[in-house]
């Protein structure tokens, strides 16, 4: 029988400070609940990302987790599974999944990622 939450992976940038800052903050509205999360800096690991099946220059530019039915999500998907996963945030998931909304927050997410990798000097 299972109890709690299942843990997911969350594939994350490590080298990114905003990141960084993401991840503690949602390990901190999420409290208790934060073991059924698994943090992985995917900085360096190309192979490993690969081998589950995501492009690792893809996952410099959008969050992807693995979830509980062992299916890799990315981008807006992701987002709206670890809302979930806080009672406060279930809101948010819903409205950032809306038809209207969706679109225009995945494209506005892409512009700044690539902003913050170029100013970084990580891609072109």
């Amino acid at each position: 029988m299972k109890t709690g939450p299942q843990k997911i992976q969350v594939y994350y940038d490590g080298s990114c400070s905003q990141c960084v800052r993401d991840r503690d903050n949602y390990e901190r509205l999420a409290g208790k609940g934060r073991d059924a999360v698994c943090w992985v800096d995917i900085t360096g690991k190309e192979e490993e990302l690969r081998e589950l099946g995501i492009d690792p220059a893809k996952a410099l530019k959008e969050l992807h987790i693995r979830d509980e039915q062992d299916r890799v999500l990315s981008e807006i998907d992701a987002y709206i599974v670890l809302l979930r996963r806080i009672p406060l945030l279930v809101p948010l998931g819903l409205i950032i999944g809306l038809p209207v909304i969706r679109p225009c927050l995945s494209r506005l997410y892409r512009i700044m990622v690539d902003r913050r990798l170029r100013r970084e000097r990580r891609t072109k």
